[in-house]
């Protein structure tokens, strides 16, 4: 079972799916349950506790062990010998995968437990990530999709004069025949010049990124720690959309924050309408254990948190349809995530 601690619908989930597990050990379906994952991070003991069925337990950094550990208990018949091959992170069809490029986060905000399960930040070596590059090609990747809790911080720990973010999208370019490279995931302070040259002359990196902004009201954004304010998001915008005219930039947002007043989320949703981001997905609020915001009272009622969600998500519904108008009438290459079936009435193909 490889669970998720990130928030509290997915550790429900992966609890579930564990009970799940036991109960069909108990039923003699399955010979034994291996827990991985972020949950196994930050409660091992207590899941220990509580679900004795389990026979093994790691840790997101840990599935190395997996095999050995299997073997050392027995639960492993046949000799197995340990795939010595790179990681493979699946995406929407054959043609998309993911590529993580760093591990962990340095960044303190106050609602967020993923440094708690994930530590500080570490970059993979370039030579290695542009080898899984060339195997995901391999494999029929179109698209990859370059992810980590924050892009922008890529080789900070790699000693000084090394690779940064630019380095390594110019190595994969180079390195392999993949059409479409696309970014996932940066703060503000990664999007130097030198990033933002490259994306608007190499024409494999798509015209794409996604800044997390999570609020725009000013004494929100000083509470949930945020490194930027409303004028600098409104900077940076600028910069993207003046380097990259075609450039289209996902966000997203928290509702429902400990604190947030009505008029701080008046205050967000002018800046959406104001911003037109073309996409913007909306988290409603839930206290993390072990993070800054829980020494906030947990004050927006919950119904006052999804009236909120849904009103933003109406919002951006208009201001999605409207920015998207824009390639009306234009020719464009796509990759085709779905082909729509003889027998559909009115479907038609789904593409990126």
């Amino acid at each position: 079972v490889n669970t998720c601690g990130f928030i509290d619908a997915a550790k429900q989930e992966s609890i579930d799916a564990m009970l799940e597990a036991a109960s069909l050990k108990r039923e003699g379906q399955v010979k034994a349950v291996a827990v991985v994952g972020c949950l196994v991070q930050r409660y091992r003991d207590e899941l220990a506790r509580e679900i004795p069925e389990v026979d093994l337990f790691l840790g997101f950094g840990d599935l190395h062990h997996l095999v050995p550990a299997l073997a050392e208990r027995g639960l492993i018949s046949d000799p197995v010998t340990q795939h010595p091959g790179f990681r493979q992170h699946l995406g929407d069809g054959p043609h998309v995968r993911y590529l993580k490029i760093s591990e962990g986060c340095d960044h303190t905000c106050a609602f967020c437990a993923i440094p708690l399960m994930r530590g500080k930040h570490r970059s993979e070596p370039l030579e290695r990530l542009a080898r899984e590059a060339q195997l995901l090609e391999q494999q029929g990747a179109k698209e990859i999709n370059l992810v980590a809790q924050d892009l922008g911080h890529y080789g900070r720990d790699l000693g000084r004069g090394g690779p940064k973010l630019p380095d390594l999208l110019q190595t994969l370019v180079s390195e392999t025949g993949v059409p479409w490279f696309r970014l996932l995931y940066v703060y503000s302070a990664g999007l130097t010049d030198r990033l933002l040259d490259l994306m608007a002359r190499e024409p494999r990196i798509v015209p794409y990124i996604d800044i997390p902004i999570q609020h725009a009201s000013d004494p929100i954004l000083q509470r949930m720690r945020r490194p930027e304010r409303r004028a600098t998001i409104r900077r940076t915008v600028a910069r993207l959309r003046d380097a990259i005219p075609d450039i289209a930039i996902r966000t997203t947002v928290i509702v429902g924050f400990p604190g947030e007043t009505e008029d701080d989320f008046r205050i967000l949703c002018n800046f959406a309408a104001e911003i037109e981001f073309e996409r913007l997905g909306v988290f409603t609020y839930s206290p993390q254990e072990g993070t800054g915001a829980v020494q906030y009272p947990d004050d927006v009622p919950d119904d006052v948190k999804r009236g909120r969600q849904d009103e933003l998500h109406e919002m951006q519904r208009v201001i999605s349809e409207d920015r998207l108008r824009r390639y009306v009438g234009r020719e464009t290459d796509l990759l085709i995530d779905r082909i729509a079936e003889a027998d559909e009435d009115g479907a038609t193909h789904v593409g990126r």
